[in-house]
């Protein structure tokens, strides 16, 4: 059976199902992409209907490099194909998957299958962290793909070999479903936000709730977030609802990464409008960015040019919400309504930003929110043997254990008499241990999805087989409740030191190369250390010590094993005060925001040898006598508990070091704050130093108003009246006096009996 027959078979089935199909060719690059054009031809799928994700010129179709598969969020295909010579990429085929559309084919080009799982492509070069090479990383992640498409229905998988032969079929691929019954028409709701025609142009009720939902964005104050798996029909939704807001005289802003993400959101709201004879102009010649009717509108603009919310809209849709960095979705909470339609389980652009952090401030927002699920899929049909099979071998649904299998796991009970519940144990899992158990696999890589706003399928390949990764966690009845992923990193030669010094790039080694090459220390390199890529506990038995445990077991396994333990994260308050309790002193704050999680990252060290100590030392040093001027310039506009909590983990307080003459410059701002324009350098190191060495939780000598004072106006320079407004001074003045106010504890700590002698002349 040729391949033309073999695609146009697979074709006839998605076609009558509404599913789609995956035909798998393995065999040399020219023989596999020689192929999938034959394929395609006999299947009847035109080239310009077909997309290839790959990294050869020449082909008939368009291409798309796999880096840049994040182009394909929003957009349709008739075909895909993916091209897995160059590299096999996980996150490029979970972008892809979704991009197919019912009745059409999702072509995978790759080497013979046999022997792919022990060929290194340019994906394992990414792997390699020195001082290891591409020849140490495993091929589990492809050795169970491979395993997968052999095994799942609706695959075919064809031996093309060299080009030079026969091909051989070894699946078909054809699953013979039962016919299946057209669903029944969506029903229009009662006191329905839109006309009932809006409505009608619904596919599933699930849409139809959407849309109505989003009838909210009418009225100012209200928030809605949609949320679906790929092929839902969200985007339809958000247009559908957009072009009935228009309709009604409002005027709606939509925003996406790209404008071809959100041309199905267009195309929607002006079927809307055409309906209804609203729009204004030739339809045809119109703007595809600009919808215009009598009195609304709907219109695109970039991201960073719509969180400036141009033209005061009245509503803001953003599609793709989880593609963008979670400081930018902060910015349309400024709108006076804004909705929210993101993808679950798709892993949109760099992971989970949306779920893990941006809910947290949209539920702290002024918006009444409005959730939306929607699971019922429009663009193929439930069931479709590709959605499941790409769920299975990246994962894109794993989740932790349900809640009532860990809900009694506490560390203060583990172990007791009286406790007769299952014990909590410490774990080491290799890749062997987690390919043989699909349930461990699924928990402990769902445990991370869940808890950690950049876990994606590049993640799944990592854990599986990169060779200085590994992975501890903590059981409870044979089920994980907290897990971490460790990182080897340093223990680097003088060559690559060197290079690193130089501005040169060494991957997989952050801490070092931070240290090294921004912070100018050849020697960071040096020591052994061991990184903390991600430590996720279940979210049922959170603030129980679980994830402070784990951290405990991994410093008594590598104490004598390694220099250091290290860890590097976008820092909130929480987060900082976590990692300072487990003996994490923090030695680096970004001076640019983390794009995902929108936050400052900090990098922390716990030294555990005598090489460790010296580095952490030197960088806390180093780190306070800095702090103070990157405040007040590239961090200016930090949180300010941020702020607080970093400082409060510096494992080095240093003394004020003032001179007689700065003493008594802030002797005089207790008397009158306005010395403090004159000659701000000595409030701010004394500050750093009252931060970093504040005394014991619950008996800092100010409140935690006083301190944010002192941080916003002696380490930031914030404007007075900004300072005041921010922190409710009910004026300039008064503002200017709790300044003051809050430098005497500090003069009383710190100073000396010439200090106190200057004090008593302002008493």
């Amino acid at each position: 059976m040729t391949v033309g027959r073999v695609a146009n078979a697979l074709r006839e089935e998605a076609r009558a199902t509404n599913e789609r199909r995956l035909l798998v060719l393995h065999g040399t690059g020219d023989a596999s992409r020689a192929a999938a054009a034959a394929a395609l031809d006999g299947a009847d799928i035109a080239p310009r209907a077909v997309t290839y994700l790959g990294a050869v010129e020449g082909t008939p179709w368009e291409r798309v490099a796999q880096a840049r598969a994040g182009d394909l969020l929003g957009s349709t295909h008739g075909a895909l194909v993916v091209d897995c010579h160059e590299a096999c990429r996980p996150n490029a085929l979970g972008r892809a998957v979704g991009a197919v559309d019912g009745g059409g084919l999702f072509v995978l080009c790759a080497p013979p299958l046999d022997s792919w799982p022990d060929r290194r492509d340019g994906f394992d070069e990414t792997l390699a962290v020195p001082p290891f090479d591409v020849s140490d990383v495993a091929g589990n992640f492809r050795r169970r793909l491979v395993a997968l498409l052999r095994a799942h229905p609706g695959i075919a998988v064809v031996d093309v070999g060299d080009g030079s032969g026969e091909p051989t079929v070894e699946r078909d691929g054809l699953t013979d479903p039962a016919p299946r019954r057209p669903p029944a028409p969506p029903v229009v709701p009662e006191d329905a936000a839109f006309p009932a025609a809006v409505y009608e142009r619904c596919r599933t009720d699930d849409q139809v709730t959407a849309v109505d939902a989003l009838g909210a964005l009418g009225d100012p104050g209200h928030g809605v977030v949609v949320e679906a798996d790929r092929g839902r029909g969200k985007s339809s939704a958000a247009g559908l609802a957009a072009g009935a807001l228009a309709l009604d005289g409002r005027d709606v802003l939509v925003t996406a990464p790209q404008y071809r993400g959100a041309a199905e959101v267009f195309a929607r709201a002006r079927e809307v409008l055409v309906d209804a004879d609203a729009l204004a102009g030739d339809p045809d010649e119109a703007d595809p960015t600009l919808l215009e009717t009598a009195h609304g509108r709907v219109r695109f603009a970039n991201p960073t040019a719509a969180a400036e919310l141009p033209g005061d809209p009245d509503a803001v849709v953003v599609d793709e919400a989880a593609a963008l960095p979670v400081r930018l979705l902060e910015r349309f909470l400024d709108a006076p309504a804004a909705a929210f339609a993101t993808t679950v389980h798709g892993y949109e652009g760099a992971g989970r930003g949306f779920t893990v952090r941006f809910r947290d401030r949209l539920a702290e927002s002024e918006f009444d929110v409005t959730d939306v699920s929607m699971t019922d899929p429009i663009r193929y049909a439930a069931g479709d043997p590709v959605e499941v099979w790409a769920f299975r071998a990246l994962l894109l649904d794993a989740g932790p254990a349900v809640d009532p299998l860990v809900a009694d796991a506490a560390v203060e009970t583990s172990g007791a008499e009286d406790d007769h519940s299952p014990p909590i144990d410490y774990r080491a899992f290799d890749a062997a241990d987690l390919l043989a158990d699909e349930h461990l696999l699924r928990e402990v890589f769902g445990l991370l999805v869940a808890a950690h706003y950049r876990t994606e399928p590049s993640d799944l390949a990592r854990l599986l087989d990169a060779p200085n990764v590994s992975v501890r966690a903590l059981t409870y009845g044979g089920h994980v409740v907290s897990v971490a992923l460790l990182a080897r990193e340093g223990d680097l030669p003088t060559d690559l030191r060197a290079h690193m010094y130089e501005g040169g790039r060494v991957r997989g080694n952050m801490i070092p190369d931070v240290l090294t090459s921004q912070l100018r220390d050849e020697d960071a390199g040096i020591p052994e250390g061991l990184r903390v890529l991600r430590i996720a506990t279940h979210h049922a038995v959170r603030s129980r010590g679980l994830g402070s445990r784990l951290l405990a077991e991994i410093r008594g396994e590598f104490a004598d094993r390694v220099d250091w333990l290290g860890t590097g994260y976008g820092a909130t308050p929480e987060l900082l005060a976590f990692w300072r309790a487990s003996g994490f002193s923090t030695v680096h704050l970004s001076t640019t925001r983390n794009d995902a999680s929108g936050e400052y990252s900090a990098v922390m060290l716990a030294p555990t040898s005598d090489a460790g100590r010296d580095l952490a030392e030197r960088h806390s040093r180093w780190f306070v006598d800095r702090v103070g001027s990157m405040l007040s310039d590239p961090l200016d506009d930090m949180d300010p508990d941020v702020v607080r909590a970093a400082l409060r983990s510096v494992g080095a307080p240093p003394a004020p070091d003032l001179s007689t003459w700065e003493w008594r410059l802030l002797a005089g701002m207790t008397g009158g704050a306005g010395i403090f324009d004159t000659s701000p350098r000595p409030l701010r190191r004394l500050t750093v130093a009252y931060l970093t060495d504040a005394g014991p939780p619950g008996d800092e000598p100010l409140t935690v108003r006083q301190e944010r004072l002192l941080v916003r106006k002696a380490l930031q320079g914030r404007p007075w009246g900004a300072v005041a407004a921010e922190l409710d001074f009910h004026s300039h003045g008064q503002c200017m006096r709790a300044l003051g106010e809050s430098t005497r504890p500090l003069l009383s700590r710190f100073g000396d009996s010439k200090v106190a002698h200057e004090l008593e002349r302002f008493e």
